[in-house]
């Protein structure tokens, strides 16, 4: 299979080694010096491509996959407000996407069990719930796009909670002093919500890949349960999945859910 990559950072890096290892040729590797690359030959014969790059070139990244007739799998996040607009485009571009907040399996098996457990909560009305989930500092978007997953994945299936709302986003630093910010805008305090709305707190400290806990908490007990990556191995293993999964020829938009049919 020939992929491409869009974006060449970190992950990139890591999807195109895992890549490799699966037998697959990268012949493209686009990033911010060498956007003319969307042209080329190279990108164009390309089966898939495989997009982690920032909130604000994401949407730019799949016009240009969609104009080539690139199917292209999207890791980027903090986007997913302009989600029904992008579908739309990709149906009239009769074109293929593939998106997810995290490609993880881990982290997808954890998003099935919090759908499970709404469910089984919700005959238990003295249980309330929170959200915390820990990323780097150099993430963009709070909460993670895979906090908002999470967080629908337990409103959806609890009734006593009408959405989610985050509270705040706390910036721990080497000396651990602490910034308190809402929207990455250092300073501000610590928002209320509502018994209705999931509280999700963020926290962005050192080089951490991503840890999300869901807490159930009554007067007499305590229900802990977190995922935490120890690498981004993980999510750079998903989506070299999803490429694989996708470069047979399917059309439409398809997101975890479709691939480990859960």
């Amino acid at each position: 299979m020939k992929i491409a990559l869009i974006g060449y950072g970190k992950m990139g890096h890591i999807i195109e080694e895992i890549a490799v290892s699966r037998g697959h040729e990268v012949v493209a590797a686009i990033d911010i010096n060498n956007q003319e690359d969307f042209e080329g030959d190279a990108f164009k014969s390309a089966d898939v491509a495989i997009e982690f790059t920032t909130p604000k070139t994401v949407l730019g990244n799949i016009d240009r996959c969609l104009a080539s007739g690139v199917p292209v799998v999207v890791g980027s996040t903090g986007w997913y407000n302009e989600l029904p607009f992008v579908t739309e485009k990709v149906k009239k571009a009769d074109g293929s996407l593939f998106w997810a907040s995290n490609f993880s399996i881990g982290v997808n098996v954890f998003v099935a069990v919090q759908k499970y457990l709404a469910r089984i909560m919700n005959n238990y009305p003295n249980y309330d719930v929170t959200l915390e989930e820990t990323h780097h500092i150099h993430k963009l978007d709070s909460p993670s796009g895979t906090a908002i997953t999470i967080a629908n994945a337990i409103t959806d299936y609890l009734d006593r909670k009408q959405g989610w709302k985050e509270t705040a986003c706390v910036w721990q630093h080497e000396d651990m002093s602490v910034d308190v910010a809402r929207n990455a805008e250092v300073g501000t305090m610590f928002s209320s919500h509502s018994p209705e709305e999931l509280e999700v707190i963020a926290f962005r400290r050192g080089e951490v890949p991503g840890i999300h806990t869901v807490t159930y908490e009554s007067e007499v007990d305590t229900i802990t349960m977190t995922h935490s990556a120890k690498s981004r191995r993980g999510f750079a293993l998903g989506a070299v999945v999803a490429a694989e999964w996708m470069a047979d020829g399917k059309k439409g938009v398809y997101t975890m859910t479709d691939l480990m049919k859960f």
